[in-house]
């Protein structure tokens, strides 16, 4: 898992658990996790998905690789494991599904990653963000391309789109795939760039890179990206997802008042 994840879980939470939280509902019900199953959480970071398995009565084993977000999560869970997805600490067929929930973009080895997933589980299930398809990292590109600077990690572009995604899970299975669209609130600019200064992922990298002077410019660019708001705002995100399984079981698409999906399948070759 990449190093840009060595941060604190109240900074990430800031950043990207207001989305993560409306976004894993959405996953779980495309996963098809059921009350009962055994689930394995890949790369469970704080938690978000995690606690929804919970929820929905899943019985729940968290594996993360990030010392920092192991911690928080043994603080709240108790099957917890501080494990990298290319190494998971369990028998073959030991769950009925795994699921990795913004996380291929970032494994070291994902297609070798995503295989240990099958390893462990029946069914497998993964999401990523896409970027220009969610307006918080599109904003933020769009400000980097103003400044002339570079943004992030080269790898962490990888599997954001839904050819991407399917691809990597092809060699698995028949493929099932779906998007998900979450919107998330800001109480105002202050609250936006607040969470952005937690320096959390890329994005949080690509700040911490700049002087004052730099920062300085980079915060008046951004907000003239997202329209210049003066009071509380929401941003949108697309979230590209895909599963195989196994058993061949089936599972609803989920939609609701504040996001939208639709699903599609291929055939592996």
């Amino acid at each position: 898992m990449s190093g840009v994840f060595r941060v604190g879980e109240a900074a990430y939470d800031d950043f990207m658990g207001r989305y993560s939280v409306r976004l894993a509902p959405l996953f779980a019900d495309f996963a098809g996790v059921r009350d009962g199953d055994r689930a394995l959480d890949v790369g469970a970071g704080t938690g978000a998905l995690t606690a929804e398995l919970q929820r929905r009565g899943a019985l729940v084993t968290a594996a993360e690789p990030s010392p920092e977000f192991a911690g928080a999560l043994r603080q709240r869970f108790d099957d917890v494991h501080q494990a990298p997805a290319e190494e998971l600490p369990f028998e073959d067929g030991s769950f009925d599904v795994a699921l990795a929930q913004l996380v291929v973009a970032f494994m070291a080895d994902a297609p070798r990653g995503v295989a240990e997933m099958a390893r462990v589980a029946r069914t497998v299930a993964v999401c990523m963000w896409g970027v220009q398809e969610h307006e918080l990292f599109a904003a933020i590109d769009r400000t980097a391309q103003a400044l002339g600077s570079e943004r992030g990690e080269a790898g962490a572009r990888r599997y954001r789109t839904l050819d991407e995604i399917r691809d990597l899970l092809a060699p698995l299975g028949e493929v099932e795939t779906a998007v998900l669209d979450i919107s998330a609130p800001y109480d105002s600019f202050e609250d936006f760039w607040h969470a952005l200064e937690g320096q959390v992922g890329p994005a949080g990298a690509w700040l911490q890179s700049m002087d004052d002077e730099q920062r300085a410019r980079a915060r008046e660019e951004m907000h003239r990206q997202l329209g210049s708001p003066s009071g509380a705002f929401t941003l949108t995100g697309r979230c590209y997802a895909a599963r195989v399984s196994t058993d061949a079981r089936s599972a609803p698409v989920p939609t609701s008042d504040t996001s939208t999906s639709s699903s599609d399948s291929t055939k592996s070759t």
